[in-house]
């Protein structure tokens, strides 16, 4: 619709999780490299959390697309399990391997037999359970068991968990004593700041073909307020904010556009109604300094994906 009115060849801030739109804050960074660091060293449990729509997902697609041949990966979104039968079959569906017609002894000898194998062609086998903050105490000590495969004194299989903050508070209960102890690498992913917002901003427009002034230099601060640097959040703003300049064929967004989108959307995107934290400013008033943002407040766009 817009794409060649700003001379586009995409949408630059499509929400799916898109690796080829990746931009590596320092936090990213340090996030894929704890996950490479894992599987290379083929630690057994691993642990990556951070707020809705800060880019884990993205991470995960970016490093199972650097995996090689020596690696085997298995990723499991759905983690609604009713039962361990459920949760083995969801496993061998994510490792291409059979799981219709099977009883539990058989889906985990399945599942133990393929990952001996590659064991034994020195290929790693790596579990990936994204969202698994809803996963219960019940599924997580299943997962512990089921890591619990040995080939002599090797664990031969790879469990990452990644998911939304109250993972972390999950295993921090007691029952899960001996789940937390066996987590080696853990890492939250934290919100993007000012100046990586406006890097991220100009990223994902350059990614897509178009100029890095296509967003006025007044109009950062006020996204990253409205957003609390969630790159998620930031693409359904800036989204917005493309068509809403390209319907008044504007050449540049500015700080009326943002803050159109914003008064006009505000009471759409939380049950509740409401500014809920965002503020909008002119151009003069962001040229004072910028306090971190409170995560805890979240902003409208947050509290409508909370509630989606």
């Amino acid at each position: 619709m817009y794409e060649a009115f700003y001379g586009l060849n995409e949408k630059p801030f499509s929400v799916p999780p898109d690796p080829s739109f990746l931009y590596l804050s320092d936090k990213h960074k340090k996030a894929l490299s704890r996950l490479q660091y894992s599987i290379l060293n083929r630690v057994s449990f691993t642990v990556i959390t951070g707020e809705i729509g800060s880019g884990k997902t993205t991470l995960i697609r970016e490093l199972i697309r650097k995996f090689d041949q020596d690696v085997s990966v298995g990723l499991v979104s759905n983690v609604n399990f009713s039962s361990f039968e459920e949760l083995l079959q969801w496993v061998l569906y994510a490792f291409e391997l059979e799981y219709e017609s099977k009883d539990k002894v058989s889906l985990f000898e399945a599942f133990t037999d393929f990952v001996i194998k590659n064991y034994s062609a020195s290929r790693n086998t790596v579990l990936i359970i994204d969202e698994a903050q809803n996963l219960d105490v019940d599924t997580l000590e299943q997962l512990r068991m089921l890591s619990n495969i040995n080939v002599g004194q090797h664990q031969v299989l790879q469990l990452i968990l990644v998911g939304q903050s109250g993972l972390s508070d999950m295993l921090q209960r007691p029952e899960l004593e001996q789940f937390a102890q066996r987590i080696e690498v853990e890492y939250f992913l934290r919100p993007l700041d000012p100046d990586e917002t406006k890097h991220y901003i100009q990223h994902r427009v350059r990614i897509a073909g178009g100029d890095d002034d296509l967003f006025s230099p007044d109009t950062y601060a006020l996204i990253w307020r409205g957003t609390n640097g969630i790159p998620r959040l930031i693409n359904i703003l800036c989204g917005m904010a493309l068509v809403y300049a390209f319907a008044d064929f504007k050449d540049q967004i500015d700080v009326e556009v943002i803050n159109h989108v914003l008064d006009d959307k505000k009471d759409n995107f939380s049950p509740v109604g409401g500014n809920n934290g965002i503020s909008l400013v002119n151009s003069q008033e962001q040229d004072s300094e910028i306090n971190a943002p409170d995560t805890e407040s979240l902003s409208t766009i947050e509290k409508f994906l909370l509630h989606k």
